[in-house]
């Protein structure tokens, strides 16, 4: 099972890197290469980019890069589908016939339910947002101005951050699918 991957068009983010080069330039000459990497990761994620370069599995919702602001370091944020507690799901009582609805599925994707449906009904979903630590040691360097060539250190530093979210993400996601694979409420 796997949580996080990269996209095999190389070509197609290497366009965007070029299109994108503005989201770059407050790392260039970082001593750190937090920032490059988020900015790699910023425009792999692109909301008009389809698919993205980089690429999650459907129980995740959002994927960020942030620098931590206590040390500078690299952290992702990833927030998860889930079902509800247990404390939630062992009685109803408090469930009260209010007809609560969960996490809406489109041709197998989690959904937000349209402000439609949430004018007709109540909504309870649960989620995990996990924060993680990427270290920084497999990091490539930032480039020290726009006239390297971006493409490929943001491919490199993009490979390290999926590999650890991967590794991270994976088993949890493994777990809430052997108890709920389609993500309602056991």
């Amino acid at each position: 099972m796997t949580a996080f991957w990269l996209d095999r068009d190389d070509t197609r983010y290497a366009g965007q890197v070029r299109q994108n080069a503005g989201e770059f330039a407050d790392s260039f000459g970082d001593i750190a290469p937090v920032l490059f990497a988020c900015a790699a990761w910023r425009v792999a994620t692109l909301p008009i980019t389809s698919p993205p370069y980089v690429r999650w599995h459907r129980r995740i919702l959002s994927a960020t890069c942030v620098r931590n602001t206590w040390d500078g370091t690299l952290n992702a944020e990833v927030t998860i589908v889930a079902p509800l507690p247990r404390a939630l799901t062992d009685s109803r009582e408090w469930w009260r016939d209010r007809g609560w609805q969960g996490w809406q599925q489109l041709f197998g994707q989690f959904v937000e339910p349209s402000p439609r449906d949430t004018a007709k009904l109540p909504f309870l979903r649960g989620s995990l947002l996990a924060q993680i630590p990427v270290p920084l040691g497999d990091l490539p360097p930032a480039p020290s101005g726009p006239d390297d060539d971006l493409a490929p250190t943001a491919r490199r530093a993009l490979s390290v951050v999926v590999r650890k979210l991967d590794e991270i993400i994976s088993p949890i996601i493994a777990r809430l699918d052997a108890e709920s694979p389609d993500g309602t409420d056991s």
